[in-house]
């Protein structure tokens, strides 16, 4: 079975994700992560997008691994961990224009389907529901109050990369979601969308394990694991 958990940044998606996946004992998948390591990629070579044939063959020689160190996950895109870098500004500024490049959408849609075969999953993202799995059995849609997310996004920046984001202020990281939000819902290729047939789930004023709570009654009331 495929869970698919979407929703615009700083919606607490990880935290849900992950939490439910080892709640319920399915295997979960960050594909915004596998995002941000080909933009990494990208930005690390210098790559040009807008010239097809140097960045067709980026992708066919782009690799991106995933491995466990002390119980978490980290992400390779060569032999580099990248894990801390790709969260930071640099990619983060760049990952929704890149992301929507149809050349660099369509291998990585592929890749998520791949890794979906023969597996219980839960996979977080923006258009999981929408694009990738539109057949999925259960599509959860995760929401907030733009001011909540700015300073739950700032909080975690400062705590993860103190020295990074010393001028970060709460007002720049609103700044900086509004304008993601503004291109994650107006891309032309696979924009943020609420897929029809989704929970969704204001996480505002909610702690992880009532929002745990309404999805596991909205996946009881629907289908039996």
């Amino acid at each position: 079975m495929i869970i698919t958990i979407d929703g615009p940044i700083a919606t607490g998606k990880s935290t849900i994700a992950k939490t439910l996946a080892r709640e319920i004992g399915y295997i979960y998948f960050d594909t915004g992560a596998m995002y941000r390591c080909l933009t990494y990629g990208v930005l690390k070579k210098d790559i040009n997008v807008d010239d097809p044939e140097q960045l067709n063959d980026f992708l066919h020689t782009f690799k991106f691994d995933i491995k466990s160190k002390h119980g978490k996950k980290h992400y390779y895109v060569g032999n580099e961990d990248v894990t801390d870098a790709i969260r930071l500004d640099k990619v983060t500024s760049h990952v929704s224009s890149i992301s929507a490049i149809p050349m660099i959408r369509d291998k990585l849609v592929a890749m998520q389907r791949e890794l979906a075969i023969g597996v219980n999953a839960v996979f977080e993202g923006r258009d999981m529901g929408t694009i990738v799995f539109p057949k999925a059995e259960i599509k959860i849609y995760l929401t907030g109050r733009p001011e909540v997310r700015a300073k739950r996004r700032y909080d975690e920046l400062k705590r993860k990369y103190p020295e990074e984001t010393r001028e970060l202020t709460i007002e720049k990281s609103l700044e900086d979601l509004n304008r993601r939000d503004h291109l994650d819902l107006t891309r032309e290729i696979s924009p943020l969308k609420q897929a029809p047939d989704a929970l969704v789930i204001d996480t505002s004023d909610l702690s992880i394990q009532e929002i745990i709570f309404k999805i596991l009654e909205f996946k009881d009331l629907n289908i039996k694991v």
